[in-house]
């Protein structure tokens, strides 16, 4: 579930997850699309102030339903800007897990999620938001 807005990231993210299952494992809802009984929610925003701000007004809003994950996209190879990485460890109470995905400077360059899944580098990120997810 994007929480700022359905970008190359997002589109990536579900690609990810979804593991080549034809969006039978993850998929990006809609805006106002509710959420399928048993799936287990993930939110989707990158590090910028602005993109966690949308987080913190998105959980206030989430009601009775399942704690989510928060994938937090880079969206520069520098570190976030201190309000938001203080932002995201007060929310992280709130969440089911954090999982970070770094700087990946090709989804600058593609023209959708399966081109990018073609990188290494955005295979290894893929491989490792899996594990932390599934938590193995």
């Amino acid at each position: 579930m994007p929480v700022d807005g359905n970008g190359i990231a997002v589109a990536t993210v579900a690609a990810m997850l979804d593991n080549d299952a034809g969006g039978e494992r993850a998929r990006v809802l809609a805006p106002g699309e509710v959420l399928p009984y048993g799936a287990a929610p993930v939110l989707v925003t990158d590090t910028t102030l602005y993109g966690t701000s949308r987080l913190e007004a998105t959980l206030r809003r989430w009601g009775p339903l399942p704690r989510p994950w928060l994938v937090l996209v880079a969206d520069a190879p520098a570190r976030p800007v201190q309000d938001a990485r203080f932002l995201v460890r007060a929310l992280e109470g709130r969440l089911a897990g954090v999982a970070r995905l770094p700087y990946l400077p090709v989804l600058r360059a593609v023209k959708g999620p399966d081109e990018a899944l073609e990188y290494k580098d955005v295979q290894t990120a893929a491989e490792k938001l899996r594990r932390t997810i599934e938590g193995k």
